[in-house]
């Protein structure tokens, strides 16, 4: 990890982090989840929403959709004026949502883009229209620096399971084919007693496991959002793809052990973004 320098009576700059995601009201996924990890990784954060959730610990009773034209002015107002040394990009939820992102990062010339492709919410309740599958591998996949999907997002965008490790490797290299310059498959959802995440980097043609220990608790709303937005926030401060993202699964854990001496709500509470600050 770098950080920046700068002379005397010079003013300091952040490392900036822009998160393209949908809202959570209740504060563990989404939007806010993301500018909680970037702020604990000591960057600057910046939202476009994409869409509203009314939403809790138990599940999501509403999804409002903002308009298409609406997020590209928020994208075209943040890289108009402040910039972003890097891009997390969570729930799209349509087609025309994902293609008109995609022409943005394109147009800001955007880079260090990590993209969760989250189509599911912990509760199990639908985040992805059934059209903005076939849109994110077309338009979104070829234009990230990461991609992050656990295992039942990994399947979907496969349309195939996955098993095993060697089952997730070959799922990886399948991915990358689709443009992604590296893959990370979450191995939470493994029946193995610990939790081992599999990075592959496609231009080295090279996997890294990445192990930890398996914690038992329902405190796991927005795991994907949180590691993403860690990621992405290393790779503002000048980590390479290995480095952003193992020091990001150092954190996600960290983040998921402190949570779970906690009881918020009555369903799938947050991971404790700020451990290391307050407890």
């Amino acid at each position: 990890m770098t950080d920046r320098t700068h002379r005397q009576n010079e003013p300091r700059t952040y490392y900036r982090v822009l998160t393209i995601a949908g809202s959570d009201s209740g504060g563990g996924a989404g939007i806010q989840a993301d500018l909680k990890t970037i702020s604990a990784i000591g960057c600057y954060g910046m939202s476009v929403i994409t869409a509203l959730t009314a939403q809790n610990t138990q599940g999501v009773s509403g999804i409002h959709a903002v308009p298409p034209a609406f997020a590209v002015e928020q994208i075209a107002a943040v890289f108009a004026d402040i910039g972003a040394d890097a891009v997390k990009i969570g729930m799209l939820y349509s087609a025309e949502l994902i293609e008109v992102v995609a022409e943005q990062l394109i147009t800001h010339n955007a880079k260090n883009i990590v993209v969760d492709p989250v189509m599911v919410a912990q509760s199990g309740d639908k985040l992805l229209q059934d059209d903005a599958i076939e849109a994110m591998k077309k338009s979104l996949m070829p234009l990230a620096d990461v991609l992050t999907p656990n295992i039942p997002e990994a399947e979907v965008l496969l349309n195939q399971k996955l098993k095993s490790t060697e089952d997730m490797q070959q799922g990886a290299k399948t991915l990358a084919d689709l443009g992604s310059q590296s893959i990370l498959i979450k191995g939470g959802h493994l029946a193995d007693n610990d939790s081992t995440d599999l990075l592959y980097l496609a231009g080295e043609d090279r996997f890294i496991k990445l192990k930890g220990a398996r914690i038992e608790t329902r405190n796991n709303h927005g795991t994907g959002c949180t590691l993403s937005s860690a990621i992405a926030s290393y790779m503002a401060r000048g980590c390479n793809i290995e480095e952003a993202v193992s020091n990001a699964k150092t954190y996600i854990s960290k983040a998921i052990k402190a949570g779970s001496a906690y009881t918020i709500g009555r369903g799938h509470g947050p991971v404790h973004h700020f451990f290391q600050y307050w407890k």
